[in-house]
């Protein structure tokens, strides 16, 4: 008789950082209401990774120089083994999620959070995360401000470089 499958949980972490400023200047400068400027990360066996201009990085959990999250969701679970899941990673930062692919708008930490999320739940991360960049692009300042922008590279402080060889260097 075979055993069942080994589960392990997948949560998304969820950081402001504008750490509350969006929420209160977005309807003045953007004529909308954004509760915050969204970075997310994967957590999984017992490891925290995320993408930036450093290209995939990770870290325990909540161990970058943003803190704990301001909310996190819990996206389901996963059979992926942490072996696999290290390759998948491993071939994703040599691809399409290098350091300098890495664009605030386009292909960020969200984009690869969403990715990820989709290959080991099959589920999505929230739309409200994935959508806004859309958002504050579909207004006049957001347009204004979009060379400025684009130029800003993010990498959140404090996690460790993925290296296909040990996972992390």
């Amino acid at each position: 008789m075979d055993s069942p499958p080994i589960l392990h949980p997948v949560k998304l972490y969820i950081y402001d950082l504008s750490k509350g400023m969006a929420r209160r200047l977005s309807p003045i400068m953007l004529g909308k209401q954004l509760d915050g400027i969204w970075h997310t990360s994967i957590v999984v066996h017992r490891e925290e990774f995320f993408y930036g201009s450093g290209g995939i990085s990770s870290c325990p959990p909540g161990g970058t120089l943003l803190g704990p999250p301001d909310s996190v969701v819990h996206l389901g679970s996963t059979e992926v083994s942490e072996e696999l899941f290290l390759e998948y990673l491993a071939s994703l930062g040599e691809s399409i999620f290098r350091g300098e692919s890495y664009n605030l708008f386009d292909h960020n930490c969200n984009t690869f959070s969403n990715e990820v999320a989709q290959f080991l739940t099959g589920r999505k991360i929230p739309s409200y995360i994935t959508d806004l960049p859309s958002e504050v692009l579909a207004t006049p300042f957001g347009q204004a401000l979009r060379p400025l922008l684009d130029s800003i590279q993010i990498q959140p402080p404090g996690g460790n470089n993925f290296n296909r060889h040990n996972g992390q260097s």
